[in-house]
């Protein structure tokens, strides 16, 4: 086949904040901390940058920092810049940066994402990221038939995908927690993650339900943080310090309807064409996969990405994961190595990108021996992205 765009560009430096429950700063100021970490890591300097990408593009608590304000702070001069929601998910911040670099529109761009939900909008104690809002602008569109049910929240609409799958493949909450377990296990190992105390089987099956049959440890962290990675043209591998990351295959699709709870397979997401748009577009396969960094917004979702990416069949997830053992960093898919959201916090499936980065260059903390091929999946519904990382420039 023809060489893919994405094989033009690489990941070349990567870096994150400060990372809290609540560190009552200010978006823009954890931005700019992890950007020129960032930036450092790749072996260039801010002048160097021409292209700045990020998710969703809007500020507040859920947004954290807009790219605009990246490029005034940073006094950035720049060729190409995007932001915005409607995309494959979080990240199709990275996939507009590659296809940008690819063009070449832009040679470095800067891309992050930002996130202050854990102190929430105002800098002061008890500040949260409020509601879904008031009066018509909070009873449009799709909230209008779940607000009187009280099922605003991605909670709910999760826990009824979670509810289909164990009913139609008897998967069963002792197996979906081993994915909170594993994730526990490894975020002791990270001195960023939110929570790090042990967890058992036993601890999770006794927390309280949040959305049934999703409890409090199937629901990611909110937290404050942000995580930056520059993506380059190829050509500049030689020279990134610590190494470059390929982009071997990206995977995006927006197929069906573009909703979370009137999709037209209750039992999976978007994901199943977003990874299969992505295997589509590399001569590797599942097998050559040395770890898997996979979305835990809601831990069910991870369940879905491990169907859709092809480390089990469809419905097969819940027996895979049983017990953790094919989970672990020492199985054979480590999964999650950093901790993932459920323990180290809520960034939107850039923790996760960070984290295939580090193993790639051999540097995480939890590190996969000879680990050559990552698969990174994040988001949910209809909002799903992938990439298929590799050890040096593909």
């Amino acid at each position: 086949m023809a060489e893919p765009l994405e094989r033009r560009a690489i990941i070349s430096g990567t870096a994150q904040s400060d990372i809290g429950r609540r560190l009552y700063r200010t978006g823009i100021d954890l931005t700019v901390e992890a950007a020129l970490r960032a930036v450092t890591d790749a072996g260039l300097t801010t002048a160097d940058i021409d292209g700045v990408s990020t998710y969703p593009g809007f500020g507040g608590s859920f947004g954290g920092a807009m790219g605009a304000e990246l490029h005034e702070a940073l006094r950035l001069s720049l060729n190409w810049r995007s932001a915005g929601v409607e995309t494959a998910g979080p990240l199709g911040a990275v996939h507009n940066a590659v296809l940008a670099v690819a063009a070449g529109l832009a040679r470095h761009v800067l891309v992050f994402r930002t996130v202050v939900e854990g102190s929430g909008g105002p800098l002061r104690p008890g500040g949260g990221s409020g509601g879904s809002g008031g009066g018509m602008a909070g009873s449009a569109g799709p909230f209008q038939f779940m607000i009187p049910y009280g099922a605003a929240s991605a909670a709910c609409w999760v826990a009824c995908y979670a509810r289909r799958h164990m009913h139609d493949y008897g998967t069963t909450r002792t197996q979906l927690g081993a994915i909170a377990v594993n994730g526990r296990a490894n975020a002791a190992a990270n001195p960023k993650a939110i929570y790090t105390d042990p967890m058992t089987i036993d601890d999770y099956l006794a927390v309280r339900m949040v959305s049934d049959p999703l409890c409090l440890y199937d629901c990611d962290v909110p937290c404050d943080g942000s995580t930056a990675v520059v993506v380059s043209h190829r050509d500049h591998a030689p020279d990134t310090p610590a190494g470059a990351v390929g982009i071997n295959a990206m995977g995006t699709a927006i197929r069906g309807r573009p909703s979370w709870d009137q999709f037209d397979d209750l039992t999976s997401m978007m994901m199943r064409h977003t990874a299969a748009s992505m295997w589509e577009r590399t001569e590797l396969t599942v097998a050559d996969v040395d770890t898997a960094q996979l979305y835990d917004g809601f831990s069910w979702l991870t369940l879905a990405w491990i169907e859709a990416m092809g480390f089990c069949g469809k419905g097969e997830s819940g027996a895979f994961i049983e017990g953790g053992t094919n989970i672990r960093p020492d199985g054979p898919v480590p999964l999650n190595t950093s901790g993932g959201q459920l323990s180290a916090g809520r960034l939107h499936g850039f923790g996760h990108l960070h984290e295939a980065v580090m193993q790639l260059r051999g540097t995480a903390n939890i590190q996969v021996p000879g680990c050559e091929v990552a698969a990174v999946g994040a988001g949910g519904g209809p909002e799903t992205g992938c990439l298929l990382l590799t050890r040096g420039a593909s």
